[in-house]
């Protein structure tokens, strides 16, 4: 029997990087999943590839985390073809970094309605299906910067400090129904999209550095000398989800490599 056998997951921002592969993962482990993004093209290529590849049924699903009324319609969704929810995986988010002195305040509502009014979202409709079945799990892709501020990363930083407050008040509120929430914290993903497509070209500017010196700067942070993979961040997230982690809730999860302890 696998670890996930048969359990309804959703994970948002699962249309490429990190969130493809906890979709992968989650039905590599017996899970059906739902392969929620903005992006509704890639997210239908998922769910292709999560069915031929695992043997799960998985369904693609068009949704902005920021719209209350599409986050509605993707659990009522879920629920109606699966019959139950048992795992919200609430993974999308973005970075924009930049001095605070300049840092345009549109953009800093940006950063916050995605990352923490998405994940509020996700687990306020999740919830109410939970507590209902008295069971389930909500994990939230948080970040190192939510343990430790990050310079020129203010608006990151904040949400994601946030997120972990959510994570703790969630878990005290849904405890007595069963329902466990949980946060993951992963190091830099130097090779994830976000990364290679946005990142490098934005710190390797704002130094004046190569974007491989770019990339040699973070690795050096590291105690375990290299940067932090999905593989790395699945395995935590299947543990979390899983039977395994049954008397664990209200946790942040580091999985840094060792360069945040706390």
């Amino acid at each position: 029997m696998k670890l996930l056998q048969d359990r309804v997951a959703i994970v948002t921002g699962a249309a490429q990087g990190l969130g493809e592969a906890i979709a992968h993962r989650l039905a590599g482990e017996g899970a059906h999943v739902v392969v929620a993004d903005i992006n509704s093209e890639d997210a239908k290529k998922v769910a292709a590839a999560v069915e031929a590849q695992h043997g799960r049924r998985a369904m693609a699903f068009s949704a902005d985390v920021t719209d209350e009324a599409q986050v509605e319609k993707m659990v009522q969704g879920t629920v109606e073809e699966f019959g139950r929810l048992d795992i919200m995986v609430a993974n999308a988010g973005i970075v924009i970094s930049g001095e605070v002195t300049d840092f345009p305040t549109d953009q800093w509502r940006k950063v916050i309605k995605i990352n923490l009014t998405g994940y509020f979202l996700c687990a306020k409709y999740a919830a109410r299906v939970m507590k209902e079945q008295r069971s389930g799990v909500i994990i939230q892709i948080n970040s190192k910067s939510g343990k430790k501020g990050s310079s020129k990363n203010s608006a990151y930083a904040a949400s994601k400090f946030g997120g972990i407050g959510l994570t703790q008040s969630l878990a005290l509120e849904l405890g007595p129904y069963n329902v466990r929430v949980n946060a993951v914290c992963p190091g830099n993903l130097l090779d994830s999209p976000l990364w290679v497509n946005s990142l490098y070209d934005q710190y390797a500017k704002r130094w004046g550095i190569s974007k491989q010196e770019v990339r040699q700067k973070y690795i050096a942070q590291v105690p375990l000398g290299r940067g932090c993979t999905y593989s790395d961040v699945c395995n935590v997230v299947l543990f979390l989800a899983s039977n395994q982690a049954s008397y664990m809730t209200g946790q942040a999860i580091n999985v840094t490599g060792g360069q945040e302890t706390r």
